[in-house]
């Protein structure tokens, strides 16, 4: 379950959510460090509301976007700069790292 202020992604609005300044969470239901990224990537979608698009994006339920980015293990966290990946991580990231990253994208 994903906060009030993070998008769904998937194959139908990937390319328009990337397209501009965007932070997409690969995750996937079963997977534990997911859970616990999940509720950080929430509260920062809502802090970074209207500069940022934050998604995530279920790696099952849109295997072939996961396919196209070369994502091999979950959470990636990939960032986006006018449909240009700009920045990735692989695996759990905290609080005030991820916020880092996010202004810097922001900036």
């Amino acid at each position: 379950m994903s906060g009030p202020d993070t998008l769904e992604a998937d194959a139908s609005n990937f390319e328009k959510l990337a397209s501009g300044v965007a932070l997409v969470d690969f995750t996937a239901t079963w997977c534990g460090p997911c859970k616990v990224l999940g509720p950080i990537v929430d509260k920062l979608a809502t802090e970074f509301k209207g500069k940022i698009n934050v998604a995530k994006l279920d790696i099952d339920k849109s295997p072939e976007i996961a396919q196209n980015f070369g994502v091999m293990g979950v959470p990636t966290l990939i960032f986006f700069k006018n449909g240009e990946v700009v920045d990735q991580h692989v695996g759990l990231l905290n609080e005030d790292a991820l916020r880092k990253k996010l202004a810097k994208l922001a900036g």
